[in-house]
Parts: structure tokens; C-alpha cells; sequence
């Protein structure tokens, strides 16, 4: 079954916050966002349910956790660049 359109987590945020908010109605927020009311209103209790998650330690752990490995995966990439141009210039001699 093909899925619909997705979203920037950007996009969602800013939909759900203006929806918590509550200073404009979820249907100005869908014509705005082009997105339907009731994924705004979906978004919205999703920022109120796990918002707090933002502020916990846990959550910075594992952001310094990922961006070690990121860290990792990009120097892995760079080091296997390298060994591959070196392989062509040995084989094309």
C-alpha cells in the first residue's frame, strides 16, 4: 500500500507547536502547512505527550551517542575513499 507524502520533522514541529499554541484553528494550519487537519492535531499531541523527552538526560545521551557514530561512520568512509583510489592507481599500472 503506497504511503503518503512525508514530512521534514521541522514542518511537523512547527504545525504542532502553532497547534498548541491554539493562537489560529487547525484548519488554518492545514491550509497553511498543506497537510490535513487531523495530522496537525495527531503532531500536536505527539509534541504534548513526549515533548518532555526533549529535556531529559537520556535523550542528550543519546544524541552524543550518535553523533560519535557518526563521527566513526564518516572517518570510516573518508579511510575506505582513500584505499580505493590507491587500489585504482595499482591496478591501472
Amino acid at each position: 500500500m503506497p504511503r503518503g507524502k512525508r514530512h521534514s520533522a521541522q514542518l511537523k514541529f512547527k504545525a504542532a507547536l502553532e497547534a498548541a499554541k491554539g493562537t489560529r484553528t487547525l484548519s488554518e494550519l492545514a491550509s497553511e502547512y498543506g497537510v490535513h487537519p487531523s495530522q496537525i492535531s495527531a503532531w500536536k499531541h505527539q509534541l504534548l505527550d513526549e515533548g518532555s523527552s526533549v529535556f531529559g538526560t537520556n535523550h542528550a545521551r543519546q544524541r552524543r551517542e550518535q553523533d560519535a557514530l557518526h563521527v566513526e561512520l564518516y572517518g570510516q568512509i573518508g579511510r575506505l575513499k582513500m584505499e580505493l583510489e590507491w587500489l585504482k592507481e595499482k591496478v591501472a599500472k
